[in-house]
């Protein structure tokens, strides 16, 4: 089996985990491949690195893409890997884990169940962005959402939303989040929106501390496009794609719609989305003991 390594190459602490990957791995015939910027990261550290080639871009046709760290790294992955179709499993090096929801003592079995293909794989919506004025090196693709914000503390921005050929709405607010399923639980959660099961074939626009409290978060259909014309008083404002920021000026239309092609994500059999919600969000603890 040929297997893509990512990581987080920012925490010391988060190599722990790597090397209880690498003594599973050692069981079995794999081919390793390491982005270059996390090997150098192990190296580094003095991690003990099995053989393996290291890469840019990924360019080699591998089965399977291990993300060590948390969500954001898995986004990272995700972001990496945009269009490639090959299926990511995530190692929890983090904090919540939605995306990366293999603990540290689960690394064992996990390798083992995916070498005898003993996994599900869920089949995640991605947004697509079309605006003028990204960087050529930016990825136009987000696996959780597509967030229009206001520039650093400056006053509230307008977005003006239209979907498909109808107008609907002015949004003064902070921002607006523009969510996939994946990403119902991340951003767009924190600010009032619903949570979305995987498979749902929806979108989510959900406002930012919005002028007015009577506008709420709207769930659509994921064949609609959505187009967003922002008025500041600066002249700019910032649009992320999964935590990724740009300055953009006000004279730029944002086109979003689904993307061509989803993020495929293993998933161990006993991982659902029911099961993931209530261990993350901790639905039906008692902490009055």
């Amino acid at each position: 089996m040929k297997i893509a390594l990512y990581g987080n190459s920012y925490q010391k602490a988060k190599s722990e985990h790597v090397l209880l990957l690498f003594e599973a791995l050692r069981k079995y015939d794999i081919e390793l491949f390491i982005e270059k910027k996390y090997f150098e990261f192990l190296s580094e550290q003095k991690v003990y690195i099995p053989s393996a080639q290291t890469f840019d871009v990924l360019e080699y046709n591998v089965d399977v893409v291990l993300s060590v760290g948390g969500d954001g790294t898995f986004l990272r992955t995700a972001e990496q890997t945009a269009g490639l179709n090959i299926p990511i499993l995530g190692i929890n090096a983090g904090r919540l884990g939605f995306l990366a929801d293999v603990s540290k003592t689960e690394i064992e079995t996990a390798v083992e169940e995916l070498m005898n293909g003993n996994y599900n794989i869920d089949e995640r919506t991605m947004l697509q962005i079309e605006v003028d004025g990204l960087p050529s090196d930016c990825t136009p693709y987000a696996l959780n959402e597509v967030a229009v914000l206001k520039q650093d503390s400056s006053s509230m921005i307008t977005i003006n939303a239209t979907l498909g050929n109808d107008f609907l709405n002015s949004y003064q607010a902070d921002g607006l989040i523009v969510a996939t399923p994946t990403g119902s639980t991340g951003y767009s959660l924190s600010v009032g929106g619903p949570i979305l099961m995987p498979e749902s074939a929806d979108f989510v626009i959900s406002p930012v501390a919005p002028h007015t409290l009577n506008v709420r978060p709207l769930v659509i259909p994921d064949n609609q496009e959505i187009k967003l014309l922002v008025d500041s008083r600066t002249g700019n404002y910032l649009v992320a794609l999964d935590g990724r920021s740009y300055i953009m000026p006000c004279d730029k239309e944002i086109k979003l719609s689904k993307a061509p092609f989803k993020t495929l994500v293993v998933k161990r059999t006993n991982h659902t989305f029911p099961v993931t919600l209530r261990n993350k969000l901790m639905w039906g603890v008692d902490n009055r003991n």
